[in-house]
């Protein structure tokens, strides 16, 4: 795993497509655009070489992939990692190894990552309070949520949102 500075245009295209949340008349047409410069930019950019030779790594990669889909479709449901694993045709060894390799985290973790991005995103997109946007995303336990988003951002949801609103209104004021 390595971590580089972002790229200003790389973030342009990122954020250009997280807008187009406000705009689902221009998805048809423009997400598909977005999307292939936002591939584009990171097989261009400093870590297009790992990308390029992930991708022709080929059947790992192709599972990990399925894996990541079948997450992301029901991320808010428990993950039950053996039924992942058949699904797949995997050993859930095999699946643990191939997914770090390819993710950096466990599939448990990258669920963890998800639902807690999506957590942040509805409080600070729809103004869901912290519990319902805990239950939303699949935490039954509102203390356990508060314990794990302060894990992943630093910061307890509602103080986090509120810091993450006011650093939006002083950019604006700029």
């Amino acid at each position: 795993m390595d971590v580089i500075r972002l790229d200003i245009n790389l973030q342009d295209a990122v954020v250009r497509l997280v807008r187009l949340l406000d705009a689902p008349a221009e998805v048809p047409v423009m997400m598909p655009l977005i999307k292939r410069e936002i591939v584009y930019r990171l097989l261009m950019g400093p870590q297009g070489v790992r990308l390029r030779h992930m991708a022709v790594q080929g059947s790992s990669a192709t599972y990990i992939a399925r894996a990541v889909e079948w997450i992301l479709e029901d991320f808010d449901q428990p993950l039950h990692i053996e039924d992942l694993a058949r699904e797949l045709g995997m050993s859930v060894s095999g699946l643990h190894h191939r997914f770090k390799a390819v993710t950096a985290m466990s599939p448990l973790q990258f669920q963890k990552r998800l639902r807690l991005q999506e957590a942040r995103r509805l409080m600070l997109s729809e103004d869901f309070d912290a519990v319902s946007a805990a239950y939303r995303v699949g935490y039954h336990d509102p203390a356990y949520f508060n314990r794990e988003y302060k894990s992943l951002f630093g910061v307890p949801p509602i103080r986090h949102v509120r810091r993450l609103r006011e650093e939006v209104l002083v950019d604006a004021e700029r």
